[in-house]
């Protein structure tokens, strides 16, 4: 998941090794914490794969920085791990969230996929909680039920976001990538 993050980003500008690593806990919060002990090795690692190259930047300090561009080969490989729309996409939230972060870059078709994917695993893990809530709840104590209720609610909330998202790409049939309007707090 890092390297699609680390392209994604490069896609949007040459950035040096910190100024990625703000970015990645700036957009992606809580599940961008990612150490310099797992940036950097990504980044040799795809320099060393042609997929990013180092340009070398002089800034107000004397010593060097280096700068990361993505590459064409790069941007080949992030279109690719953009395209993925598998199950591992769309049942886990990290990944659904991280491939929504750059849905601009994202074929149409794709966002819709992944959408509807991520919208019907949470519709049947919804209906498997409610179920498990009625058939266990007089065994469980009140901050168990209240956990489960929870997970039910959170959801229900996202599963209304992901309907108003597969809307807004639905009026916007033109492959335009303006996204839906986000609701507070949406997960």
């Amino acid at each position: 998941m890092l390297d699609l993050v680390v392209l994604g980003l490069l896609k949007e500008k040459p950035m040096h090794g910190y100024e990625l690593k703000q970015r990645l806990g700036d957009q992606f919060g809580t599940f961008g914490r990612f150490s310099y002990g797992s940036l950097y090795p990504t980044l040799t690692r795809l320099a060393k794969a042609g997929s990013v190259e180092m340009e070398h930047a002089k800034g107000e300090i004397k010593r060097r920085k280096n700068v990361y561009v993505i590459t064409p080969a790069g941007e080949k490989i992030l279109d690719e791990l953009l395209e993925d729309a598998g199950p591992s996409v769309t049942e886990e939230r990290n990944a659904f969230m991280v491939r929504l972060a750059f849905f601009r870059y994202t074929k149409p078709e794709t966002r819709r996929q992944l959408l509807e994917g991520r919208r019907g695993y949470l519709q049947t893990y919804r209906l498997k909680m409610a179920n498990s809530l009625k058939n266990l709840r007089d065994r469980m104590d009140a901050y168990s039920v209240e956990l489960m209720q929870h997970g039910i609610t959170e959801a229900e909330h996202d599963i209304r976001w992901l309907d108003d998202m597969l809307e807004a790409e639905r009026r916007n049939g033109n492959g335009s990538t303006t996204p839906a309007p986000t609701p507070e707090g949406a997960h």
